[in-house]
């Protein structure tokens, strides 16, 4: 999996909107934070508004705003929807599955699938408020994970 300047992106203005919550964020604003152009946020944005992620106001004082609390925003749902599946390979993939002419001896599958369900719980444990409030961390080992806090 390889995340795109667009599924990057998107994540970058979710958090710029998590940390106004409540607040009506113009999109020079955004922009300015997260280092993306205007034309290619407005379309960033849109696809957030269509997948009910962010609200938008028009006019003079308008903008953006989220649409739901960070904690019910999931990372994992969120790259999903931009980027598509999370597997590396269409042959370990659960939701778009491309069967592999060397499926029968293939001996690569299973690090495929390994990597996809790493990349997927990791992920998938991930709201957005768990990076508004910095509780991801690196293990020991280069493994990453949310920390909890029960």
């Amino acid at each position: 999996m390889k995340v795109s300047s667009r599924g990057e992106y998107a994540l970058r203005a979710l958090l710029v909107l998590g940390q106004q919550q409540g607040k009506v964020c113009p999109i020079n604003e955004i922009a300015k934070q997260t280092l993306v152009t205007v034309k290619y946020l407005e379309q960033i944005l849109l696809q957030l508004r269509k997948l009910g992620y962010v609200h938008s106001k028009r006019g003079i004082q308008g903008g953006y705003m989220l649409r739901l609390s960070p904690t019910d925003i999931n990372i994992g749902e969120v790259i999903r929807q931009i980027e598509g599946p999370l597997s590396p390979m269409g042959c370990a993939s659960t939701t778009a599955y491309v069967p592999c002419p060397l499926e029968d001896k293939c001996l690569l599958k299973p690090l495929w699938t390994v990597v996809r369900d790493t990349i997927a719980r990791v992920l998938e444990k991930t709201t957005l408020d768990d990076l508004l409030n910095k509780r991801i961390t690196t293990g020991m080992g280069g493994e990453s994970f949310v920390k909890n806090e029960n």
